[in-house]
């Protein structure tokens, strides 16, 4: 099709297509950028976290009076909700994801405590049946042996406490030793006394996940043998997803009732699916309000076209019905709409992408937000290309099937 006749057309009209160009434009910069974070919190909502979510529960007592040494008392709960019938195993942790709690410390590689950290990585301290508990899977190296667990209220009551071992995520043992092996290398983490690789987990999540993938703090976690007490900690249930209520209930109860000559509170008593669900909540209506946002300016825009185009099918039904009288068929006359749709849009799109390059640069600086891919412009360029065809397909049709008898009379 000649572009002439439509050029010649749209410099007469220069006020109505720039005010289309630049509602496509901003549409096109606002999208783009809308829908990478949408993506972002998606992704991050839906991350795994290596562990069996449906079958955790997490309970946390609270002590109403200094105990003096809270060890058989922590003892003795262990042993009480084993006993529930449905448990098929339990841990004393210090913090969990998605919980209250986020202890974090420097990773080094040398024992001078003056020396830079490698990265700061969230610290875990638990006892026997962690790895069991947590449904982690290892993919180097051993589970502790019960030498090495020590008792975590004695043990950080020292300037350098003697931890012999710990165990990584991936992450952390890629980003300290990379290219080569993790296992048996020695890192500073509590003090000044080395700790030895002796494992390494594929997935042990921060306590506090992000969606933004800049921290690179966010990925690296040490867990360490130490028995936190019940005052430094919560317990975590792994048990039979069919009975989590039921055994919930039976839990807090053994707490309750356990709390011999201490007078405890149970503080926490949630399922783990829940307290995730609990923490993206934020996230998820985000997610709403930037759909919300995007289809509200992609059908303003629909809208904004549909309008233009019928306005300029009534303004050149006399030029429409000419072109009828002189052979132009009903395709070709469809045709010319939607190539002047196109036009405009492909002029909207060119500078929405670069204001969504430059918008993307902004929430860089301010927001510490990652940079947008660059298939995320072809992909909103593909949209809105899309949606002015299917905009201007009704006006388009109607001029096509204006008759030029009646367009010439009129």
């Amino acid at each position: 099709m000649d572009l002439l006749p439509i050029l010649h057309t749209l410099k007469r009209h220069k006020t109505a297509a720039g005010l289309i160009v630049v509602q496509i434009a901003l549409t096109c910069a606002i999208v783009c950028n809308a829908l990478f974070l949408v993506s972002q919190r998606v992704e991050a909502i839906n991350a795994p976290t290596g562990m069996p979510d449906n079958e955790l529960l997490v309970l946390g007592v609270t002590g109403l009076a200094r105990g003096e040494n809270p060890v058989p008392q922590t003892q003795a709960d262990l042993a009480a909700l084993r006993a529930i019938p449905g448990v098929k195993s339990v841990v004393n942790i210090n913090q969990m994801p998605f919980g209250d709690d986020s202890d974090n410390s420097g990773v080094r590689l040398d024992p001078d405590e003056n020396t830079k950290p490698q990265f700061g990585a969230a610290t875990y301290y638990a006892g026997e049946g962690w790895l069991e508990t947590l449904g982690l899977h290892l993919v180097e190296g051993r589970d502790f042996v019960p030498s090495e667990y020590v008792e975590g209220s004695q043990a950080f009551e020292q300037e350098n406490p003697d931890i012999p071992a710990v165990i990584v995520n991936r992450a952390a043992a890629e980003k300290l030793f990379p290219g080569e092996s993790a296992l048996g290398k020695q890192i500073y983490v509590f003090g000044t006394k080395p700790h030895r690789i002796v494992g390494v987990v594929e997935t042990l999540i921060h306590p506090y996940p992000s969606f933004n993938s800049q921290d690179d703090n966010q990925r690296y976690t040490v867990l360490a043998p130490a028995r936190p007490s019940w005052r430094g900690g919560a317990y975590m249930l792994r048990v039979d997803p069919a009975r989590r209520e039921t055994v919930l209930k039976a839990a807090a109860k053994a707490l309750d009732e356990g709390s011999v000559g201490v007078k405890r509170i149970v503080r926490r008593q949630k399922l783990f699916a829940d307290m995730r669900s609990d923490y993206y909540r934020a996230d998820r209506t985000m997610v709403w309000l930037l759909c919300a946002v995007c289809a509200a300016m992609l059908v303003v825009t629909a809208f904004g076209i549909v309008g233009l185009a019928s306005f300029w099918v009534e303004q050149r039904t006399r030029m429409i019905g000419t072109r009828r009288a002189l052979g132009a068929t009903r395709g070709q006359i469809l045709r010319y709409f939607q190539t002047e749709n196109f036009l405009l849009s492909g002029i909207g799109i060119a500078l929405g992408c670069g204001a969504a390059w430059v918008l993307s640069l902004v929430l860089m600086q301010q927001y510490e937000l990652p940079r947008l891919p660059a298939y995320y412009l072809p992909a909103g360029a593909a949209i809105l290309w899309a949606l002015g065809q299917i905009a201007v397909w009704a006006p388009a049709r109607r001029a096509s099937l204006i008759s030029p008898v009646e367009a010439l009379r009129g």
